[in-house]
């Protein structure tokens, strides 16, 4: 017998400062995600021995890039290619079981674990959010919770992880809460997301952003509620010009908010479009628009040494 669970990876356009103090943000689940797969083990000629949890995790171009055996008992491991991914790995296993006790992974069996990323890790997409989900479903827990209880934050990527397309995420009383919308512009052949892989300091951002809002009184609610308001315009935007002019405001209220420089200033000064910061404001992608023709604005990036280049409809995911 053996079970297949899939997640989808994500994207936030809301900086995820303001969704921890309860801002309405704009979520988007992407195409490519993390696969998990569960089974029973063959033991070769009946060397192996039983009550053991086997777990193999693939990249996307089906290579193994961590593998690690797990006892019965506290899922304490055995052997592993990376001690500190195991003893992370293991503490979800931990939180799983303490969240569902009847949970009984590994048995007198053998149990294979499979678990298959479609991005490289470094992007960003959600290695770990989708590695949460994925146990969650497997252990048939709460998946908010698993993630409370593991890796924490505003949980709009658990949101995504199970998300069949673009969804409105917001905090409320600590509570997530979630609805499908349509984002899904006229001018998206003109959005593109590009891959920096020179992440900012994200704790920092988050230091200063509590710093500002308690003393210099930039006023917390006043703040969150010009970010719920963006993202409802983000949502209604029908022209180029008009969301730009959004990603305009956004970006120089966050970095008037947090005191750090946005990633066009930093990168692309000379772009002739507008770039946007995604989640955690300084991650892994930005957004960027152009009125310009696809062939000349991958090469402005190109140029300047970002060859990842996704257009929007082939990274982000569309309800049917």
């Amino acid at each position: 017998m053996s079970n297949h669970f899939h997640a989808h990876g994500k994207l936030l356009l809301t900086a995820e400062y303001f969704v921890l103090d309860g801002a309405l943000a704009l979520a988007l689940p992407v195409r490519l995600g993390q696969s998990l797969d569960c089974g029973l083990r063959i033991a070769v000629c009946g060397l192996e021995g039983t009550g053991t949890l086997h777990w193999r995790s693939l990249d996307e171009t089906g290579a193994c890039w961590f593998k690690a055996k797990f006892g019965p008992s506290n899922f304490e491991a055995l052997e592993s290619s990376d001690p500190a991914i195991a003893e992370r790995l293991q503490k979800i296993l931990q939180a799983a079981r303490n969240l569902n006790p009847t949970w009984a992974p590994i048995t007198n069996h053998q149990s294979q674990i499979t678990c298959h990323l479609q991005f490289p890790r470094l992007w960003g997409l959600g290695t770990s959010s989708t590695l949460i989900y994925l146990v969650a479903k497997w252990a048939e827990v709460d998946t908010f919770e698993l993630s409370a209880r593991t890796f924490g934050g505003s949980g709009y990527d658990i949101a995504c992880a199970g998300s069949d397309g673009p969804i409105l995420y917001k905090l409320g009383n600590g509570k997530p809460h979630f609805e499908p919308c349509n984002f899904n512009p006229p001018f998206r052949n003109s959005l593109y997301f590009i891959y920096l892989g020179k992440k900012q300091d994200s704790r920092e951002g988050i230091k200063n952003y509590r710093f500002r809002i308690s003393d210099f009184g930039l006023g917390a609610q006043e703040t969150v509620a010009k970010m719920s308001d963006l993202t409802k315009r983000f949502l209604a935007a029908q022209t180029l010009p008009e969301f730009e002019g959004l990603i305009q405001e956004h970006e120089k209220l966050v970095a008037e908010t947090i005191g750090l420089p946005r990633a066009k200033s930093l990168f692309f000064n000379d772009f002739w479009g507008e770039v946007k910061s995604l989640g955690a404001w300084g991650g892994d992608f930005v957004l960027a628009t152009s009125d310009r023709s696809q062939e000349e604005t991958r090469r402005y990036f190109s140029e300047k040494g970002f060859e990842v280049f996704l257009p929007f409809d082939d990274l982000i995911l569309q309800r049917k």
